[in-house]
């Protein structure tokens, strides 16, 4: 059920040009959304006081987590899930890691990592060393045996992971997931609210760091990436999937008319939400371009720092690592 109030907001605004339009309805027109700067304490396509952007971000991901799963299948027709399963696969979490996945309480990340590092092998047990004429075949055979059943037994299933986000409603359906999936996985998640800017972790203790369409929703996107770099030990990595910088024309103009037509009144009819949709479509254009994202990350000191744009073009795998000071 939609009252009338906001049946006639949806009918005016799908009538109008998201081209041309200065509406409230699409915030600006598109020839206004590719501004460069000012992503640090812009709240979509409003400027906002740096102190104000968190409390504004979580009054837009509280009233929707429960319905977020859904929005995201909608919106993306399911791409977001192959996006996901990608930047799990390239993240490649191993048995005994700590990891540290942040802005994500719906958990899809936090699970992806336990399911793929539980995939994988454990520590690889030292090589057994019978010197000659200790005893025959049969004996070296068992001692290797027993041995490689106590190294696998000690090695970790799965590596551990601490959700940190600022929405404890989101994080409350990420704990139902893992609940649901079962002891062994709720575990190994450690639920933390706190900010990407200042998170509740000591210095050097994670391994891999990871977040997922998180990032243009942080208030100071350096101060981020250097914290970032401090809660990592050293060959730790830094993996980010964020949306980026449409490059191919034609489907940039696509783009721009699916987000500002389709999106906002998508989420006033399945989530009785249009603003927050409409902070979706408009953070992901006040988002840096990938390369200058990029030249952030170095600035934060990060090395071997690339990136990777998934099809069809709207998003892409930020990667960096921390190595130690010379």
């Amino acid at each position: 059920f939609i009252p009338k109030m906001q049946c006639r907001q949806l009918l005016r605004c799908i009538s109008r040009s998201p081209a041309t339009s200065s509406s409230s309805c699409f915030g600006v027109a598109r020839r206004q959304v590719h501004q460069p700067g000012g992503f640090d304490t812009s709240f979509g396509f409003e400027e906002v006081e740096p102190g104000q952007k968190q409390d504004r971000v979580n009054q837009v991901f509280n009233p929707v987590s429960n319905s977020y799963d859904v929005m995201n299948d909608l919106m993306s027709a399911g791409l977001h899930r192959c996006w996901k399963r990608r930047f799990v696969a390239s993240a490649n979490p191993r048995p005994g890691w700590r990891v540290v996945d942040v802005a994500g309480g719906t958990g899809d990340i936090a699970l992806g990592l336990l399911e793929w590092s539980r995939k994988l092998p454990g520590r690889a047990p030292p090589p057994v060393r019978v010197a000659p004429g200790d005893g025959s075949v049969d004996s070296f055979r068992e001692a290797a045996e027993r041995q490689t059943a106590a190294a696998e037994a000690e090695a970790p299933a799965s590596c551990t992971v601490s959700v940190v986000d600022p929405s404890p409603s989101m994080m409350q359906v990420g704990s139902a997931k893992a609940s649901a999936k079962g002891s062994t996985f709720a575990s190994s998640i450690q639920w933390l609210e706190g900010r990407a800017e200042s998170l509740p972790l000591d210095e050097a203790s994670s391994d891999l760091y990871t977040i997922a369409f998180g990032m243009r929703n942080c208030t100071d996107l350096p101060g981020v990436l250097r914290e970032a770099h401090r809660v990592l030990k050293p060959y730790g990595r830094f993996a980010c999937l964020e949306f980026c910088s449409v490059e191919n024309p034609l489907l940039s103009i696509l783009y721009d008319e699916y987000s500002f037509r389709v999106i906002p009144p998508m989420g006033l009819l399945v989530a009785g939400d249009w603003d927050s949709y409409e902070y979706l479509v408009e953070s992901i254009r006040r988002f840096p371009h990938q390369t200058l994202f990029a030249n952030m990350m170095r600035e934060a000191g990060f090395s071997a720092v690339n990136y990777e744009v998934l099809w069809p073009g709207v998003c892409c795998i930020h990667s960096g690592y921390k190595l130690p000071s010379v």
